[in-house]
């Protein structure tokens, strides 16, 4: 199967990442996801699980029609119904994979799915044979097969790959393997099973015990070919291998591994800060790779010795991630064209309608702000392409709050072109303008996980509120920008009403 040192990057941010808990993307978010990994150059795209929900099924369907460049995988479980759906959704791919899989391990087996190992074996066969009448790349992957009985998993995988599956999927589904006992279990399997050079071994681990990075690259070691990672870890639980750290722990270390990826390095932070921005999931600072604090130096000892020669405590270059660290700044008297130079240098290669969007907003902050910054500018762009249409917007805000009186909120929203005013109490202003919000627009919702992020330094810093909003029993991800924390939260709260409009209008129209 082509050549043995080239490992494939399967991407599941947008399957395994979208079931962290709290994280809701729409059709458009997830879409704009797609294409950034396409830009970073992932080999396969797990876009979605189809048969989840209708939701789901159009997001993996128009993710298959136009991203080109990555295979596009849809997830199913081992059940012919389910894999009718999965093909119907990516059957447009330029290069489509159905990913079906089964429980292989005597707990899922005896207490979920209540089957002996003979009957899974033959679903397990029967799945793959009937995804390959529809598509010639089936992937299916032996859930929990870390926990599994090695005799027994060597036969499963020999028999699924005679039946058609061109990779076999080994994963540490409940992040509960070591690196030296994970490594020697694909080991083991590569060597157990006769017809292994016709399937490309995959791995998939989880970071229950904080080990999912190390988990894989044992498994690269011991002969997996292809690794199943998500941007900044996102996933399940304590969530998944990071796709970053994988990248930059087989370039950084390639005479080690000498292993061979084809990425495209520049596009990592943008992929980080895009994916954080959009599911309303903040990075840790001191996260490997993309972290604020990845590439700063706070030590005299440490700084010392970067300023003397960077290679003495930076094993890697900030601009080779796509972290720009020259910093000059913009302001309310810079023009379109240097805007424009700016975007292009940060590396956001905009379109017209988009540049105009991007230049209003930065105009915005800079009469509020003396100095924007490049964080700033790439707070301003970061998921701008998938915003929906402003139905809802704030026009007017003012607050009255003390530690002595009852905070109170008048809002004024434009709405199709016409005013709307309303006044409304609350525990604190943010509720009150919130409620204000409410009467305005008849949709109520209810805030859960509010985060409150200083995008750049000072008492001028733009916040950035991102917030995971309750309407009718579905959360949407509100996100808001202002060097006025409150105006950024109610106008993060709007974000996630214009959101939960929009899908109504859609649904109505479907």
């Amino acid at each position: 199967m082509g050549n043995s040192k080239r490992i494939y990057l399967f991407d599941t941010t947008l399957r395994d990442g979208e079931q962290s808990p709290g994280v809701s993307l729409n059709t458009d978010e997830k879409l704009e996801i797609g294409y950034q990994l396409a830009r970073l150059g992932v080999d396969i795209i797990e876009a979605g699980f189809p048969v989840a929900s209708p939701g789901d099924f159009a997001a993996v369907k128009r993710i298959a029609e136009k991203v080109k460049g990555p295979v596009i995988a849809g997830l199913c479980r081992a059940s012919r119904q389910d894999i009718d759906r999965t093909w119907e959704a990516v059957k447009e791919a330029e290069s489509p994979r159905i990913h079906t899989f089964l429980a292989t391990s005597d707990i899922h087996l005896k207490y979920k799915l209540k089957m002996s190992r003979e009957e899974a074996l033959a679903q397990a066969v029967d799945a793959v044979a009937y995804a390959k009448r529809y598509c010639s790349d089936v992937e299916f992957s032996a859930e929990d097969a870390s926990r599994s009985d090695l005799d027994y998993l060597a036969l499963l995988t020999e028999k699924v790959i005679a039946a058609g599956a061109t990779t076999v999927n080994l994963p540490d589904t409940v992040g509960y393997a070591v690196p030296e006992e994970f490594g020697q279990f694909i080991n083991d399997i590569v060597t157990r099973v006769p017809n292994v050079d016709q399937a490309v071994i995959s791995v998939h681990c989880h970071d229950d015990l904080g080990m999912a990075v190390a988990n894989s690259l044992a498994g690269i070691i011991n002969g997996a070919r292809q690794v199943e990672c998500a941007v900044n870890g996102i996933g399940e639980r304590a969530g998944n291998a990071s796709l970053e750290e994988i990248i930059m722990a087989l370039y950084t270390r390639q005479h080690y591994f000498e292993r061979q990826i084809k990425v495209n390095y520049g596009e990592i932070y943008r992929t980080s800060r895009l994916v954080s921005s959009l599911t309303g999931m903040p990075v840790q600072p001191n996260k490997a790779i993309v972290g604020k604090n990845a590439f700063l130096h706070e030590s005299g000892i440490h700084q010392d010795g970067v300023l003397k020669k960077r290679s003495t405590y930076e094993i890697m270059s900030p601009e080779l991630v796509g972290v720009v660290s020259s910093n000059l700044v913009l302001g309310k008297h810079s023009g379109r064209h240097a805007f424009k130079e700016r975007m292009s240098e940060l590396g956001y290669d905009l379109n017209e309608e988009e540049l105009n969007l991007a230049f209003r907003r930065f105009k915005d902050i800079a009469d509020r702000k003396k100095e924007v910054t490049n964080d700033d500018l790439e707070a301003l762009v970061t998921g701008q392409a998938s915003a929906v249409p402003e139905r809802f917007s704030l026009s007017y805000l003012h607050i009255s709050s003390g530690t002595s009186i009852i905070p109170t909120a008048t809002v004024r929203l434009t709405i199709e072109d016409k005013s709307f005013e309303a006044a409304a109490t609350g525990d604190g202003p943010v509720d009150a303008a919130c409620h204000a919000v409410d009467k305005i627009t008849d949709i109520y919702g209810k805030m859960h996980d509010y985060k409150l992020n200083a995008v750049s330094g000072g008492k001028d810093a733009l916040g950035e509120v991102t917030a995971h909003i309750e309407i009718n029993g579905k959360r949407y991800n509100g996100r808001g920008l202002s060097t006025d924390i409150i105006e950024a939260s109610v106008k993060s709260y709007i974000n996630a009403i214009n959101k939960y409009y929009f899908e109504q209008q859609r649904n109505r129209e479907a």
